[in-house]
């Protein structure tokens, strides 16, 4: 996704770093501005006798232990109807198939993966067939594609203006440390910006026949493409939807805007920008880093422990507003995202030597670190909309989400090593001083055995970090490897939006 920006220009102004960002968001904003009529495939009403017979007769999901607890501890918490939440790297592809990727088998995340039940049969889609590598390339301009940021500027002004005043505390210093970033430091919303971006993308399609996709997953038990033995899990897998207060109780593109439901989707960015603020705040002082977004950290301004206390009082705020979206199903989605923000942190601190040459290790804390928050914030945007989890238009979403944070951490892994600091607003090489082996080198680890020693043992020996960058812009493959990867999955993430 952000492979589309002209490396040489990287160098000049913090102002291109915007554009790095352009892509990730551009294709979604066209979807939402092609206004186009979507049509519906109809399936016919299937009795409760009929579908229950069914389901009895197919096998049950076997569902993934937690990250963070075990499987024991994690059934206690469980119901029959309990969400079963799986990681998104068990529902959608993370690597290519050159490199052994393979598709996750069928699943209640994922049972409306490859469902084409929105796709109008005779509407023109002009976004068709896209393909990034054209815009990569320059066979065709970016320039052509609306502006993701300005679609949604004025609709997120009012949302970034009163997150300081949500974050306020009658404690000087807290409140000053919780509210740094959001006013004088406060980024490019990236996050908040796609939550509204697919806000408006799902406000032009509308729910599914609730019969539909429990036809959909109940065919696809009985042709044995899924596994196990149903137990609850058809009820919340067509649950989840908040109920639309609209006139239809329906929201579309003419209603949504200005509507509780627009109000809530709002909120849902400012929950998500400060669940990654304080996770900053927190890494900033597990890293000792003392920089970030081109100014002093949180805990060079004031202390660690006040930087800790600032990090657990956006949580604790961002908690309370999550509450108020009066979603439970939203509530344990963006919760697991913290949990899974909690499992990265672990994951890069305690991993095994050897996994640390793996590229499927390092894809995994990425999407614990990264890619959850922005995938979990995209499926409970739709929930927000009216759409049930288990639909065609949820699943889309947090695939979506999913591959672009992916690409987004792998193109951020690759300018660690190839743009200056003044552009990144950190220091430059800062994950291998914290002895992290992120996609470039360690596929020049896979070109270059000497340096699968130095990636085991986390450069700590001297002269281990010059020796890996050498043997990187030695090698004719690795950084290209690197940014196919992050092709790959911004490529997947437009195919999701696409369906």
């Amino acid at each position: 996704v952000y492979i589309a920006i002209d490396e040489r220009k990287m160098n000049t102004n913090q102002s291109q770093m915007k554009s790095r960002f352009a892509l990730a968001t551009i294709v979604l904003a066209a979807t939402v501005n092609l206004h186009t009529t979507t049509t519906h495939a109809f399936v016919a009403p299937v009795s409760l006798k009929k579908v229950a017979t069914r389901l009895q007769m197919s096998a049950a999901l076997q569902t993934s232990s937690s990250v963070v607890v075990s499987a024991e501890a994690e059934a206690l918490s469980h119901s029959a109807t309990t969400m079963k939440l799986t990681p998104s790297f068990d529902l959608f592809q993370m690597l290519t198939e050159e490199e052994g990727g393979v598709v996750p088998p069928t699943n209640y995340g994922n049972a409306m993966r490859d469902s084409s039940v929105l796709k109008a049969p005779d509407a023109q889609d002009t976004l068709e067939g896209l393909q990034l590598a054209d815009y990569i390339d320059g066979k065709k301009k970016i320039q052509s594609l609306p502006d993701p940021f300005k679609m949604v500027e004025k609709e997120l002004q009012p949302f970034s203006d009163s997150i300081k005043e949500l974050v306020s505390t009658d404690q000087p210093i807290l409140s000053m440390a919780a509210k740094h970033f959001f006013e004088k430091r406060h980024g490019k919303r990236f996050r908040p910006t796609i939550v509204q971006l697919m806000a408006k993308a799902v406000a032009a399609t509308h729910p599914e026949n609730e019969d539909t996709v429990r036809e959909t997953i109940t065919q696809k038990f009985l042709d044995g493409k899924m596994d196990g033995e149903v137990n609850g899990e058809m009820s919340w897998q067509l649950s989840g939807a908040s109920k639309v207060q609209v006139e239809g109780g329906v929201i579309n593109l003419q209603n949504h805007q200005g509507s509780d439901v627009w109000r809530k989707q709002g909120q849902l960015g400012q929950i998500v920008e400060m669940i990654h603020v304080a996770s900053l705040i927190h890494d900033d002082v597990l890293d000792e880093a003392d920089t970030r977004r081109g100014g002093e950290a949180v805990h060079k301004l004031y202390s660690n422990k006040v930087a800790v206390l600032a990090g657990d009082y956006l949580l604790a705020r961002a908690s309370v507003l999550l509450a108020r979206l009066e979603n439970t199903a939203v509530v344990q989605i963006m919760a697991t995202a913290l949990e899974a923000l909690v499992a990265g942190e672990i994951m890069q601190l305690k991993s095994p030597p050897k996994s640390l040459l793996e590229i499927e290790t390092y894809l995994r804390k990425s999407y614990y670190k990264t890619a959850s928050l922005i995938c979990y914030a995209c499926r409970s945007t739709a929930l927000l909309g009216g759409h049930a989890y288990g639909s065609t238009t949820a699943t889309a979403c947090e695939e979506f989400g999913y591959h672009l944070g992916l690409a987004y951490q792998i193109q951020d892994d690759i300018l660690d090593f190839t743009a200056a600091a003044t552009v990144l607003g950190k220091p430059a090489l800062a994950d291998m001083d914290l002895g992290l082996s992120t996609a470039p080198i360690l596929y020049a680890a896979q070109e270059n055995a000497s340096l699968k020693p130095l990636v085991m043992r986390r450069f700590k020996h001297k002269g281990d970090k010059q020796t890996a960058l050498e043997a990187l812009y030695k090698s004719d493959t690795a950084m290209d490897k690197a940014k196919s990867l992050a092709k790959f999955h911004a490529q997947r993430a437009v195919d999701a939006l696409l369906r």
